[in-house]
């Protein structure tokens, strides 16, 4: 680390670079990016921090910086090719994590689906008992000065994580996710095993997953979930309106009682793997259960907010097995309500590889709503569309437009879920708006 020069982040908004971004500047060092115009959930963070985010172009590179350059972006950038072209230290977003995390206790969270809820969590619990310095996907970083841990969420796509050899790692599954890169869920394994050959100390994967049970690595696995199989087991599970306890079991050691306020059987899992990664840190038990019990979640990842007479969910969820579980989280906390979905398929690519498990998953609502695909700066374009997908939904399947939003307005005294990765919040803030002006009228 340079404390002359200035880093400098091409893509500061993405929600990796802005949490990176965030940790320099914690750290005292100098700090600047360029992004698009368009504001984006990372923001705020960065504006808080006071963090200079420049327009794109070329004329922002000049001697002294340290480029960082966000994995969005190729080398034919004008930003980064310039920086080039002038010998200036270009790093790749993920090539920096990976020296960044030396000289702390890391912990890496993977996962095709909970890595960003893990993360967070793993962060707050850890943050309560030690200096810990993390980095989550959610926009979220903070560089705490003398650091025992680092937590960090590791990335599989185009095996990003490769560039990170942490002391211990979370895997919450291994899923076919990124049809646009991977060519199955073998080459998929073939990441994840690769990455786990290069963990020190520790692996914690979750046990009901085919794929990881298959792992052959040096370190040794230590699997968590719900049957006698796993090494760290939750029993007697209470799911309420209020959210979870459970009792943990390590190889028959009674470790007590915990409590989560948060829904959805997969943030019983997530809580698991944070409990072993502290048992093995050997973390007092009883500040786990109080760390736990504080925690109130991630940004996008099911973000509640009342209007009216409706209660509206925000959540980042955007594969079929992300769709189950918040929809699976809506009905534990709202068992009585009706759960209508607003789904924005992300990328054409994973639409069509998907297309049945989508429809599935979807069907666990009482309606379904979906929107037009979101392509991406990798996929403009597709031979698929909604409503390909909406013919296979059972439980409605009409496409809402931004601009016309008021099927939704059919409905009272229930639960709309919006969930996507790419930018399904315009359609909630068009239907927040709606609502807002008929309740204005109706008083």
């Amino acid at each position: 680390m340079d404390n002359t020069t200035v880093y400098y982040f091409v893509g500061i908004k993405g929600s990796g670079m802005s949490a990176l971004a965030l940790i320099l500047h914690d750290k005292g060092f100098k700090v600047q990016g360029s992004d698009i115009k368009q504001y984006t959930f990372t923001q705020r963070g960065l504006e808080q921090a006071g963090i200079k985010v420049l327009d794109f172009d070329e004329a922002n590179i000049h001697e002294g910086l340290t480029v960082i350059a966000g994995n969005s972006f190729t080398d034919d950038h004008p930003e980064i090719k310039k920086a080039r072209a002038m010998g200036l230290p270009v790093y790749r977003y993920h090539e920096f994590l990976g020296h960044l995390i030396e000289g702390y206790t890391s912990i890496g969270v993977a996962g095709a689906h909970g890595k960003t809820s893990t993360t967070g969590l793993l962060s707050h619990v850890l943050s309560g008992v030690a200096p810990t310095s993390y980095l989550i996907g959610d926009g979220t970083g903070k560089g705490t000065p003398n650091a025992r841990f680092f937590v960090y969420e590791a990335d599989e796509y185009r095996r990003h994580f490769l560039a990170t050899k942490p002391d211990y790692a979370i895997m919450t599954n291994i899923d076919f996710d990124h049809p646009d890169y991977y060519t199955g869920i073998d080459d998929v394994y073939d990441a994840f095993e690769t990455w786990s050959n290069q963990v020190k100390k520790g692996i914690f994967a979750w046990g009901d997953d085919p794929e990881l049970r298959k792992l052959k690595t040096d370190v040794p696995v230590y699997y968590y979930g719900t049957s006698d199989t796993d090494d760290f087991q939750a029993k007697n599970i209470k799911r309420s309106t209020t959210g979870s306890t459970f009792d943990v079991y390590h190889d028959g050691e009674d470790l007590g009682n915990f409590e989560i306020h948060l829904y959805g059987e997969h943030n019983v899992l997530n809580s698991l793997a944070v409990i072993a990664v502290a048992y093995f840190e050997k973390v007092d038990m009883d500040e786990i259960k109080h760390e736990l019990a504080n925690f109130k979640g991630v940004k996008r990842r099911f973000t509640e907010r009342k209007l009216a007479d409706m209660t509206i969910i925000d959540d980042y969820a955007h594969h079929p097995s992300e769709i189950k579980a918040t929809l699976d989280a809506a009905r534990q906390k709202y068992p009585d309500k009706e759960i209508i979905a607003v789904f924005q398929p992300h990328t054409f690519s994973r639409t069509i590889a998907l297309m049945d498990d989508f429809a599935k998953s979807l069907n666990m609502a009482d309606k379904v709503f979906l929107t037009d695909i979101f392509s991406s700066a990798r996929e403009t374009q597709g031979k698929v569309s909604s409503k390909d997908l909406a013919a296979k939904i059972a439980k409605g399947g009409e496409i809402l437009t931004v601009d016309n939003m008021s099927p939704l307005l059919d409905f009272h005294d229930a639960v709309v879920v919006f969930m996507g990765a790419g930018d399904v919040q315009k359609y909630e803030r068009s239907y927040e708006e709606l609502l807002s002006h008929l309740s204005l009228k109706d008083n």
